[in-house]
């Protein structure tokens, strides 16, 4: 029965996978329509379980949220080819496009529905949701995005991805104003260069694959775990490090894309972003250092029939990737010789 369930999930992550790629790809706003209809019922089945009320009822939102968002880009979608001619509607439309992708992508003021669905799922549909689930929107809200209107945005999901975490006591909702603050530099990114948002895009997955990994082999959901469970402090230091340079803290390797989209936000004279970016990933690596640095100097409990059990080869494989985040800085000095 295990394989089988595992392999209707396996089926589902290819269509997944698979919707991406026809959103992209298409030639018509109806094609990669379809791509994100097709997007939301291979990820519905994933996300939903039987067996855990959090998680069905996180499906259910995410299915609402997410058909209101497609019935609203179809509809403008239909109105701007009926007013293409028509300077002020194909603005006001360019607008409401944007913002059913905003909705799709749970970017601030949209993001009501992300926080809440993210804290009822495991961590893989986590990474899913963080990372691949943002492919196709972003992709397309740069085919066609109005700019003062794009620029709004990206202040807002600064500002909240970093007020929002300061007061949380989950991990994962935790994880899904980071991943809002992050979008930020994504929209960044993709409003100067689609190249530079793939950088971006790569490093940031690459940092919550790690994060999300260590959380699902440590079992940890609540930040007072860390506090509790005896750890050893090599894994401690691990959560450290990848905690800083998901924050952008310069010498680990997420400060290197940052730095280049901070340079290439100064050459376009977009100061004002800059400037906000910079202070709201202060404030992320403020309540990420008062995290790590609780579970570092508070006597907690060692708590003797909790045994939280690594693998040694994967245990290695995470010292490995930590290793290239200390290296990140050698990387970046080398790139801007």
């Amino acid at each position: 029965m295990f394989f089988f369930i595992n392999l209707n999930k396996m089926f589902f992550i290819f269509i997944l996978f698979f919707s991406t790629l026809i959103s992209i790809s298409s030639n018509s706003w109806l094609g990669c329509w379809i791509g994100l209809e097709i997007n939301l019922l291979s990820f519905i089945p994933l996300i939903s379980n039987s067996n855990n009320l959090l998680s069905s009822e996180g499906s259910l939102k995410y299915f609402l949220v997410q058909s209101i968002a497609s019935i609203n880009l179809l509809f403008y979608i239909l109105l701007n080819m009926m007013f293409m001619k028509m300077f002020e509607m194909n603005n006001f439309m360019s607008i409401m496009m944007n913002s059913s992708l905003f909705m799709k992508m749970g970017s601030a003021p949209f993001h009501w529905w992300f926080p809440n669905i993210i804290d009822g799922l495991s961590w893989f549909n986590n990474f899913l949701l963080m990372s691949w689930q943002k492919i196709s929107p972003i992709i397309l809200l740069s085919y066609y995005f109005n700019k003062n209107f794009l620029i709004i945005i990206i202040i807002m999901n600064a500002i909240i991805g970093a007020i929002g975490g300061l007061n949380q006591t989950s991990l994962r909702k935790l994880m899904a104003f980071s991943s809002i603050n992050n979008l930020s530099w994504m929209l960044s990114s993709i409003m100067i260069s689609e190249n530079l948002w793939i950088f971006y895009f790569v490093f940031y997955c690459m940092l919550i694959s790690i994060m999300c990994f260590m959380f699902y082999m440590l079992n940890l959901y609540f930040i007072n775990q860390l506090f509790f469970i005896n750890f050893n402090y090599l894994i401690k230091l691990n959560l450290l490090i990848n905690f800083l340079s998901l924050g952008g803290l310069p010498p680990f390797i997420g400060f290197f894309p940052k730095w280049i989209i901070i340079n290439s936000l100064l050459n376009n004279n977009l100061i004002l972003i800059n400037f906000i970016l910079i202070m709201s990933s202060l404030i992320m690596l403020f309540f990420y250092i008062r995290i790590i640095y609780s579970s570092f100097m508070f006597n907690y409990l060692k708590l003797k029939w909790i045994n939280n059990y690594i693998k040694n080869k994967m245990f290695y494989s995470l010292n490995t990737m930590s290793m290239m985040s200390i290296l990140g800085l050698i990387l970046s000095t080398f790139f801007f010789m």
